[in-house]
């Protein structure tokens, strides 16, 4: 008797070393320091996919505000909420919005400005244009994800399935593939001086490199130009608790020119030092090493390793 009433509380003190363990885990995760690997092409050359860096969450916690030219992480602004208070609260916390990462270019009270001079995209903060050294300055180059031809013959097989149930005419086949093409189709900053195996960002294979149907020329966006006149003219005075931020890599990053300014209370941490840079797509790269042992060293970016991001 006296042995089974002290394995009970053997096994209670035990859930109370765990549960004060997995508080002490998750208020240091919230409030204090965060790891994040970088998921799209938003912030580079600054940041590249593959890569993992440290943020620091304590100081914008309790000592300061995020200040311009802070590379910022935050919860994804697009993301819907639940109305119910406890669903919100672990959203909010634990499970929820994917993390952003982009640059603070203007901060509360102040007055931002986009517009286009002699052909390139500006921006204004008060009046004064921004001198932005940390612009990525490659073009950007299309790739497809797979083997194009591989995916076009997927794409097609499973268009025609749908056709023969009835469901599908021939443009809704035409719209459903170029659908399943999008989804595997990207572009990554290319250096011309190097060749696409020994690109200094990511390695490309010369087969999956995207060219134009008619004329079979590559497909590339270059920097210092604009997207389009609609995102990147903008005037905003941002309110009490907004700002204005924006990716590096302008070409590539959904920011505040298309959703407006960010609510301060979405943001969470500040990046500060890069851990390890790796040309891969895996969330866990353990994974990516066991699936391609060998080749999986030939992506590491040893020079990208251990160091302050600014």
């Amino acid at each position: 008797m006296a042995y089974a009433k002290k394995q009970k509380k053997g096994f209670w003190a035990s859930v109370k070393e765990i549960t004060v363990l997995l508080l002490i885990v998750f208020l240091i995760r919230t409030f204090g320091f965060g790891l994040y690997q970088v998921p799209t092409g938003s912030m580079e050359t600054t940041m590249l996919i593959g890569e993992r860096f440290f943020a620091d969450k304590l100081s914008y916690s309790f000592i300061t505000k995020p200040k311009r030219g802070d590379i910022i992480s935050f919860n994804d602004p697009l993301f819907n909420y639940s109305e119910n208070s406890l669903t919100y609260l672990f959203q909010y916390y634990v499970w929820g919005p994917s993390n952003w990462t982009k640059r603070v270019i203007a901060l509360p009270g102040e007055h931002v400005q986009g517009k286009i001079e002699d052909g390139k995209p500006v921006v204004y903060v008060n009046g004064q244009k921004l001198d932005e050294p940390y612009l990525n300055k490659y073009p950007l180059l299309a790739l497809w994800k797979i083997n194009p031809i591989q995916l076009q013959k997927s794409a097609l097989e499973q268009a025609q399935r749908m056709a023969q149930t009835g469901k599908m005419n021939a443009a809704q086949m035409n719209r459903y593939i170029n659908g399943i093409l999008n989804k595997h189709f990207m572009w990554r900053s290319y250096d011309p001086y190097y060749s696409y195996l020994d690109q200094p960002f990511y390695r490309m294979q010369p087969s999956l490199i995207f060219k134009d149907s008619e004329t079979g020329e590559r497909l590339l966006k270059y920097p210092n130009t604009p997207v389009d006149d609609e995102h990147d003219i903008f005037d905003w005075h941002l309110g009490t608790n907004q700002y204005w931020v924006m990716g590096d890599n302008r070409q590539g990053s959904h920011d505040c020119r298309f959703f407006g300014p960010l609510n301060g209370k979405l943001i969470h941490g500040k990046i500060i030092f890069r851990i390890w840079s790796i040309d891969s797509y895996e969330s866990w790269w353990i994974i990516d090493l066991l699936k391609h042992p060998i080749d999986f060293w030939k992506r590491v970016r040893w020079s990208r390793f251990f160091q302050v991001v600014r």
